[in-house]
């Protein structure tokens, strides 16, 4: 089973993302390459998990909810 993925880690530089195992950057044992691959918040910013495929049926699903 799959590690969870952190949406927001408190230090993304750290770590190496390329897979589950989670190396630190400065020792990497899966082969993934000479250097981290960066999270995806160091690459496309903090709120990268509010945009994507399915951000217009996000956006969608909260203009149809009724305001309270």
């Amino acid at each position: 089973m799959a590690k969870k993925f952190p949406i927001a880690p408190a230090n993304p530089h750290r770590v190496c993302w390329g897979c589950d195992k989670y190396c630190p950057s400065d020792a990497m044992a899966c082969g993934n390459g000479s250097v981290r691959s960066p999270h995806p918040a160091e690459l496309f910013g903090e709120d990268w998990a509010t945009w994507g495929l399915d951000a217009q049926e996000e956006a969608d699903a909260q203009t149809a909810a009724p305001a309270s």
